[in-house]
Parts: structure tokens; C-alpha cells; sequence
């Protein structure tokens, strides 16, 4: 049997007492000490808004974990091999716990990116990954005191005299909002209400208007105007997750799309109790990965999910011609029956005609045998003429697409368990952002984050899977 993973608790109680606080050692504090007045104070905090003060913010953050890292590296020329090790982690863990203060405190737009890159694997160090992933799980709610009054105005009354059973304390929170558990008065019917934090539209502002001050250098280059459409994507893209009501018109279409497969449940939303800023929807109670892996599942169990997985985001986009582009783990449940619930349907992009065209283009180029196709098509996704791409970044743009297209041209199942196939694709996109090829399609914002989290997802689950089979089967017809 597998061993137990830790919790948050225990992992820092592992911790020597001193080996949290401040993290570039000048002042520090007993790990147990330092975590619960973290997690306590953060609930009581407002978010902070304004662009100034949450650039600082940002900063010091940045100064305060380079310090660490520093500060090991000092000391770790009169370590011998085995505490330069453990040295390293508890400097992982303290700058993980850092990250975490400051990214649950700023919440938003930065604490969604934090969350993304957590649960990519092998991508972070592990020590820093796994605890930086495990505390997003149990990052602390705001408390609902603070959340009250805005409540009341959205709904024209306080949650508790519409609901029964009503939860003031919050059993899931989120970089945008949080959710509680309640009852529909005078039924059994229990329903879980999404209540965004205040605010946080207008902290999206500021953080994307920080991001745009950074092209400053790129004014005068010839791919500015490629790049102001990029962040104009991005910036939908934030914004359509802070307005309610277009999440429940896409939770309404994926129900309508996903009707045919019974393994996999996207819940009803209650349009009489939801608002621009408050979503109420059925309950579902299941577990979400980590507590899904604590089980020791077995393999055919982790490949059925994987499966579902799969199959959802592909019906949804061959079918429903829409990109389901958060697919992390806290949108996930895996519920006791089998079946595999969505959540957060926030993140959502309806292809256009002209869009959907693009990605088949890709695709059947892909999957065909003209390399001169695949690199037109790789040359139109980066919106450029194939005379205008180097050699260099033609072979590195094919490179990539292998990468993308290696789970789906395989004939045999491929193993997603396997400790090298997740982070070439981070290296390569990487690259391509050091080089400043950054010249693309505005679409491809939204295929990137839906590639690289489904694989993630997959990547966690160990699956091995047949995931073109499952393509070629949810695009027939098209």
C-alpha cells in the first residue's frame, strides 16, 4: 500500500522549530506559530486594491524569497551533503509558506497564476511544489464578516434568512470568490453558494494595467500590436470569470452538451438565487484529487477518471465548440459513485467560426505527413507569413508540436505517469518567451492554459490512456 500523503499540518510539523518566519533568517518564529497566524490573519484582511500597492506587494515578496535563497547559499559552503539537502527543503517550504501569505492576501489574478503553475508537475521544486499545492488546498476563506453586507445588497437579503442551514463558514475558498453550503428553505435540497469576494473585479483591473506597463520596450517593435491583442485575451479572459452570469450560461450549455455522457455531472444553477457576484448551484459531494490519491486508487480506477476527464473537454470542444480552459484540480470532483464532477465554469471561450477553422487546420496537419502543411499552420498560429519564421523557430515550433501531439499519434496508451513527458512542454514554452517569439494567435491563450491543464491533470492521476482514440471518437462527424 501506498504511504499516507501528509497534510499542510504535518509537513510543517516536520519542520525544526525554528525553520520558519521570516525567510531570510534574521527573524524567525516556531513553524506551528508562524502558519496559524498566517491562516488567521489572512481571513480578516480585505483585499487590497490599487495598482501601487499591490506592484509593492509583489516586490517585497520577490525580495524576501531571494533572500532566502541567498542566504542558503551562504551557509551551505559549510554544510556537508545531507544538511545542504535539508537545508534546501526547509527553504522551499519557508518560501512556499511566503508565496502563499502574500499570493492568498493580493487573491485575484495573481493568486490564480500561482495556482496554475502549483499544479503543473516537475515544474516547480518539489518540496516547494507539493506544499505551495497543498496549502492553495487549504488556503483560508475570508471571513464572513467581510463578505456579509456585500451578500445583502446582491440578494436583497441576508443569506440566512433565505436559506436554511445556511454555513457562514466557508468550506471552499478560491483566488476569486468562496463557497458555502446551505439548504433551499422549507426542502432537503442542500445547494452551494459562490460568493464573490468584493472588489476583486477591480484588483483584476490593476494587476492586468501593471502587466500592460511592462511593454513598455516593446512599443516600437513590430509584434506590439500582436502582443496588445494577447493581453486584451488575458484580460477577457480574467474578467469573464468575475461575471456570474455568463458562468451559469456556460454551466447551462455544457449541461446540454455533456447530456449524453452519464459518468460526469456539471450541477444546476438556481437562477432565482444568483446574481452578477453570487452564484447558487447543487451541491455535490465528492473529493477533489488530493484526497481522491490519499485513497490509493487503483490504476483502472485513476485511468477511468482520466477518461472522463478527457472525453468531457473534448465533447465540449468538438460538440459545443467551447474551451473549458481552467481544468486544475480544485475544479474536479470525483464523486463516490463514479462519476466525475465539473465546477467553475467561469473560465469558459466559445470558439468563432474563423477560430474553430484555425484548430482543425492544426490538427489535420498534425496528424498528416506534409511537414511544409504543419508549418504553415504553425506559422498562421503565430500570425506570420512562413517567409517570416526562422529556421530555428520553425524546427522549435515542430518541436513543441511533437511534445503537444505525442498522448494523441501514439498507437498504444500512453503512460501520463511518466516522470519526463510534462516538463519539455514547459521548458519549450519557456523558451519561446526567452526568445520573445510571443507573436501568436489571441485564441492560443486560451488552447495554452486548456493543453497544459488537462495534461497536468492527467499527469497526477498516472493514467495511461488511449487519449487519441477518445479524440478521433468525440470529433467524428465533424
Amino acid at each position: 500500500m501506498e504511504p499516507k500523503t501528509p497534510s499542510l499540518a504535518e509537513l510543517i510539523e516536520a519542520l525544526p522549530a525554528d525553520a520558519m518566519g521570516d525567510v531570510s533568517g534574521t527573524e524567525r518564529a516556531p513553524a506551528r506559530v508562524e502558519l496559524k497566524e498566517l491562516l488567521e490573519g489572512l481571513r480578516h484582511k480585505p483585499i487590497p486594491t490599487g495598482r501601487l500597492t499591490r506592484l509593492w506587494s509583489l516586490g517585497t515578496l520577490q525580495a524576501k524569497v531571494g533572500a532566502a535563497y541567498f542566504a542558503w547559499w551562504l551557509r551551505s559552503g559549510f554544510m556537508d551533503a545531507d544538511k545542504k539537502r535539508r537545508g534546501l527543503d526547509e527553504t522551499h517550504i519557508a518560501a512556499a509558506i511566503q508565496v502563499l501569505g502574500r499570493m492568498s492576501y493580493l487573491r485575484g489574478a495573481v493568486m490564480k497564476l500561482g495556482q496554475v503553475i502549483a499544479h503543473w508537475p516537475n515544474v516547480l521544486p518539489g518540496s516547494f511544489a507539493e506544499v505551495l499545492g497543498r496549502v492553495y488546498a487549504e488556503a483560508p476563506p475570508m471571513h464572513f464578516a467581510l463578505l456579509r453586507e456585500h451578500a445583502r445588497r446582491e440578494l436583497g437579503a441576508d443569506l440566512a434568512d433565505i436559506f436554511d442551514d445556511f454555513e457562514s463558514e466557508a468550506f471552499a475558498a478560491a483566488s476569486l470568490g468562496q463557497v458555502h453550503r446551505a439548504r433551499i428553505k422549507g426542502t432537503d435540497r442542500r445547494v452551494a453558494i459562490k460568493i464573490q469576494y468584493p472588489d476583486i473585479a477591480r484588483t483584476i483591473r490593476d494587476d492586468l494595467r501593471n502587466l500592460k506597463s511592462t511593454f513598455v520596450h516593446a512599443r516600437l517593435s513590430s509584434d506590439f500590436s500582436n502582443l496588445l491583442l494577447q493581453y486584451e485575451g488575458i484580460q477577457t479572459m480574467l474578467e469573464a470569470e468575475t461575471n456570474y452570469e455568463q458562468e451559469a450560461e456556460n454551466m447551462r450549455l455544457a449541461r446540454n452538451t455533456l447530456s449524453g455522457l452519464n459518468d460526469v455531472v456539471v450541477p444546476k444553477v438556481l437562477p432565482e438565487y444568483s446574481t452578477r457576484r453570487i452564484l447558487t448551484m447543487e451541491y455535490l459531494d465528492g473529493q477533489h484529487l488530493e484526497a481522491f490519491k490519499a485513497n490509493s486508487p487503483t490504476q483502472a480506477l485513476r485511468n477511468r477518471h482520466a477518461e472522463q476527464i478527457s472525453r468531457t473537454i473534448c465533447r465540449l470542444w468538438y460538440q459545443g465548440r467551447m474551451i473549458y480552459a481552467d481544468p486544475h484540480p480544485g475544479n474536479f470532483l470525483f464523486l463516490p459513485d463514479g462519476r466525475l464532477g465539473l465546477l467553475d465554469f467561469g473560465c469558459c471561450h466559445h470558439f468563432s467560426d474563423e477560430e474553430f477553422a484555425y484548430v482543425m487546420e492544426v490538427e489535420h496537419a498534425a496528424h498528416g505527413d506534409d511537414p511544409d502543411r504543419l508549418d504553415r499552420s504553425l506559422a498562421r498560429g503565430c500570425d506570420l507569413d512562413l517567409d517570416d519564421m526562422s529556421e530555428e523557430r520553425r524546427a522549435k515550433m515542430r518541436e513543441y508540436c511533437d511534445w503537444l501531439w505525442e498522448p494523441v499519434l501514439t498507437d498504444e496508451a500512453f503512460d501520463f505517469g511518466r516522470p519526463d513527458q510534462f516538463k519539455p512542454g514547459v521548458q519549450l514554452y519557456g523558451d519561446f518567451v526567452k526568445r520573445r517569439w510571443t507573436r501568436s494567435l489571441p485564441v492560443n491563450v486560451w488552447l495554452s492554459r486548456t493543453f497544459f491543464g488537462v495534461r497536468a491533470m492527467l499527469t497526477h492521476l498516472e493514467a495511461k490512456l488511449h487519449y487519441g482514440r477518445i479524440m478521433r471518437e468525440e470529433s467524428a462527424g465533424l
